[in-house]
């Protein structure tokens, strides 16, 4: 794990190490550091700077702005440079990575959401290109009942067939069946977890997706740090702020994370959000519902995934709409990728991409990756149109890799005959 002194400065203020932490200087809650660090950028110092002694220097204008914070609570959380470094070396062998808000890869989505109260240091293992990809967060109690699981593992399966990343909270219950129905339908996920990355980035239930660069589990706290309560709460907010549309499974009513959680959303309205409709008595969903969130029936996607049937168009609007989306041809030809939003594919790309493939597995079978590098296509939507041609049974899909070509080299009712790709470099 390559920490620079910025990320170490960060990390010795803001982390707690250890259990031995609880007789030294408290660090920094979220909403302090965005305080002193907004502090600090105003005068044009670095936290790095800190590092280099003589606080009483440095922070001479500091005195006296929030009395909470004082040189010697900072002088201490400074002062753990020891167990800072033993823990990064643990932390390193396990494939962990750190981000702080001032690194490239940092979601964008929580410090456009959250501003100053954006987390200053992510922990995390998997592909971090996932934490800027938006997607559909799935909310639910750890005790959900056998059928709200059974709803939940198809919600991540079908997010998954649309080419969206399932975002959740990786703990047992509705979280882990979303992001598993996703996963096992080679889609994209992230979990954001409250305690345990350590042993979560480690757990054989993981381990293959991690590799296969399909997930990306995060934490804003220590990777060793346990379950709390406190935790578990604050979470919350990362998962709907790293979404960009949100499902309540099932919740209690005036309790817990999932419905402090959905009451917190709604009120600072970060992504719409959908709350399945629920008669049990104990269930807090018809509440939430009353509240304002948007009752979703199970099976019923289109709502959800923003599907509408749409007035017919004027000549004028569909000749802007034919002038603004290119066609397969031309978006081959200039370059540009394409990918479907939200929504489904259409007809057009998905018909492209198998003639497309047709060609490229014209040899041997590809897989996945290679697909997505080849046709500059982003790996959601080449799985989304992989799912959904070994489904019409127009793909195969081969295990052991996993590889995918054309069935039968041909699709629909013609054969296809189409040039080799060829890249910008070779034209």
């Amino acid at each position: 794990m390559q920490v620079d002194s910025q990320a170490q400065a960060i990390m010795l203020l803001t982390v707690a190490f250890g259990k031995s932490a609880h007789a030294e200087a408290k660090p920094l809650s979220g909403k302090e550091w965005g305080k002193f660090a907004g502090w600090l950028k105003e005068r044009e110092l670095q936290p790095s700077f800190l590092l280099e002694g003589n606080l009483g220097e440095i922070l001479t204008d500091w005195k006296g702005v929030d009395p909470a914070i004082t040189l010697d609570r900072l002088d201490q959380l400074l002062g753990r440079g020891g167990a800072l470094a033993l823990a990064l070396e643990k932390w390193q062998r396990a494939g962990l990575w750190v981000l702080t808000r001032s690194d490239p890869d940092y979601p964008g989505r929580l410090k456009q959401r959250l501003k100053a109260q954006s987390p200053p240091v992510l922990f995390g293992c998997g592909n971090r290109r996932l934490l800027n990809q938006g997607g559909v967060a799935v909310i639910g109690s750890r005790n959900a009942t056998e059928g709200d699981l059974g709803i939940t593992s198809e919600l991540g399966a079908e997010i998954a067939s649309r080419g969206q990343s399932v975002v959740s909270g990786g703990a047992r219950g509705v979280d882990q069946h979303a992001m598993l129905g996703a996963l096992e339908r080679e889609g994209t996920a992230v979990g954001v977890l409250a305690d345990s990355l350590l042993r979560a980035a480690t757990s054989a239930m993981y381990r293959k997706y991690l590799t296969a660069h399909n997930l990306a589990l995060v934490s804003p706290f220590n990777p060793e740090a346990g379950f709390h309560v406190g935790n578990a709460m604050a979470r919350n907010r990362y998962i709907y702020c790293l979404a960009d549309r949100a499902v309540v499974i099932s919740s209690s009513l005036d309790k817990g994370g999932t419905w402090h959680g959905a009451v917190e959303a709604m009120q600072a309205q970060w992504v719409p959000l959908w709350v399945m409709a629920a008669a049990r008595k104990s269930s807090g969903n018809p509440e939430l519902i009353r509240r304002g969130a948007k009752p979703w029936e199970p099976g019923d996607f289109g709502q959800l995934f923003g599907i509408q049937t749409a007035a017919p168009a004027t000549s004028q609007e569909t000749a802007r709409e034919k002038e603004a989306v290119p066609s397969p041809a031309r978006a081959e030809e200039t370059g540009r990728q394409v990918f479907v939003g939200i929504s489904s594919p259409t007809d057009e790309f998905y018909e492209f991409f198998l003639r497309r493939l047709n060609v490229l597995t014209s040899g041997d079978a590809l897989t996945p990756d290679d697909i997505s590098n080849r046709l500059n296509l982003k790996k959601p939507q080449v799985n989304a149109w992989l799912g959904q041609g070994v489904r019409e049974k127009r793909i195969r899909k081969l295990n052991r890799p996993v590889r995918y070509r054309v069935e039968s080299q041909q699709t629909g009712q013609q054969q296809l005959d189409l040039p080799v790709e060829v890249s910008p470099a070779q034209r």
